[in-house]
């Protein structure tokens, strides 16, 4: 592989603060990246050669993106996979991920029944298409359980926490209501019901899938990055910390579950594999859910996966030797995958919106974040904030052995003294 000026061109379908992330990463391997967007001057405009003004579903923009691109990905999984298809088909631009694994995913109840059928460990669920369908399913699962949306959901959108039989008929329409697709008059194919799993920790693993050309055999080059532990608050990521306080065997084992997931997945890139950690042992069969066998030990199940760079794995950009966002690069661009390997004890935390209305996006608080040895801010330039919006994140990296509890400490103290108010 030569390097030219210009360089190839890596085509984005979204232009938010993950697109911008890629777009940083991609300059000083020497690619150039265009994203299309539907708002006016995204997160990624600044740090982009261009971007097409268009919808997620949009053809003619996305044709265009594709039509100027000797890549193509996305950042956001409202991308549509069968647009994607046609379009590379038309302009014979690679598209990855595949659009298929685009399919899979953005389904949650595909995703689920496809990955259990794989013998990958997953809570259970049911398909729910009626509120009479949820109280059923809940007599099986019990409560609480988690409601979430089949499609369209991100950051906590999408999920609702059923707590007893008198939430049932409130939880139901708030999924309709948010669901893509959805309506109060027919809500079939738009809901499912999981079990509420009663974790010790919450795990992530960015998966990478690369080129066959750099794999072995015929198979493509893959790795994972270290294991993160994450911690959510009102269904929104808030702080991850790497390594986890979870054990050496926990996080060997999240890793295997991760390379599972990855051997059901199409196309080169970095997948986000979220996992949980039960808090007991479990055993399990299969049921009418179409789940596959479980985990003998029952320790990790699978949450959910994206197939793109993900917010569990921010960190890596000054925790890894290659970030996240430059993997996704490498890996859909066809390079050799980088070195994973974690430099130091790394934690994160997001800047959210802290305002009770919308408005001008104004941070303040920040100096004493630009005073702390090793501490990094991450700005994604969005003109407005508003409640629990993700706005930024800060990144402390430690030295040596330094536990991560004291480094999480470090770094909530710096991320409560950003405000927007």
């Amino acid at each position: 592989m030569t390097l030219t000026s210009p360089g190839p061109t890596l085509g984005v379908v979204g232009g938010g603060q993950l697109g911008r992330m890629l777009a940083e990463a991609a300059s000083p391997l020497g690619v150039e990246v265009v994203v299309s967007d539907p708002t006016e001057d995204p997160p990624a405009a600044p740090v982009t050669r261009d971007q097409i003004h268009g919808g997620f579903d949009d053809y003619d923009a996305v044709r265009e993106l594709a039509e100027r691109a000797d890549y193509l990905t996305f950042e956001i999984e409202l991308t549509d996979p069968d647009l994607l298809e046609e379009v590379a088909a038309e302009t014979d631009t690679p598209v990855h991920p595949h659009p298929e694994t685009l399919r899979l995913i953005e389904d949650k109840l595909v995703q689920k029944r496809r990955l259990a059928d794989a013998g990958v460990p997953v809570p259970e669920f049911r398909e729910v298409n009626s509120v009479d369908e949820l109280r059923d399913a809940l007599d099986d699962l019990g409560y609480p359980a988690m409601l979430k949306a089949r499609k369209g959901g991100y950051d906590g959108r999408g999920n609702v926490p059923v707590e007893s039989p008198e939430d049932v008929d409130e939880a139901f329409a708030e999924i309709v209501d948010a669901a893509q697709g959805g309506s109060a008059e027919d809500p079939s194919g738009v809901a499912m019901v999981e079990e509420m799993v009663d974790f010790e920790r919450e795990l992530a693993v960015m998966g990478c899938l690369g080129s066959e050309q750099w794999g072995e055999g015929d198979e493509p080059q893959r790795d994972t990055f270290p294991v993160t532990e994450t911690v959510h608050r009102e269904e929104i990521l808030r702080e991850t910390r790497s390594p986890p306080e979870a054990d050496e065997s926990v996080r060997e084992r999240a890793r295997e579950v991760a390379l599972d997931v990855l051997d059901v997945m199409e196309g080169r890139g970095v997948y986000g594999i979220e996992l949980f950690q039960a808090s007991e042992p479990r055993s399990g069969s299969n049921t009418s859910s179409g789940q596959g066998p479980r985990d003998a030990d029952g320790e990790i199940l699978l949450n959910e996966i994206a197939p793109r760079p993900h917010n569990s794995g921010h960190w890596t950009i000054e925790g890894c030797h290659t970030s996240q966002f430059e993997q996704h690069v490498r890996a859909v661009t066809g390079r050799p995958l980088g070195d994973t390997g974690r430099r130091a004890p790394t934690v994160s935390a997001n800047i959210l919106g802290d305002v009770d209305e919308r408005q001008a996006a104004t941070l303040s608080g920040e100096d004493t974040l630009f005073e702390r040895p090793r501490a990094h801010l991450h700005w994604y330039g969005k003109r407005e904030v508003y409640r629990l919006r993700k706005m930024g994140h800060v990144t402390q990296v430690g030295e040596g052995d330094e536990r991560t509890d004291r480094l999480l400490a470090d770094v909530r103290e710096l991320r409560d003294d950003l405000t927007f108010q």
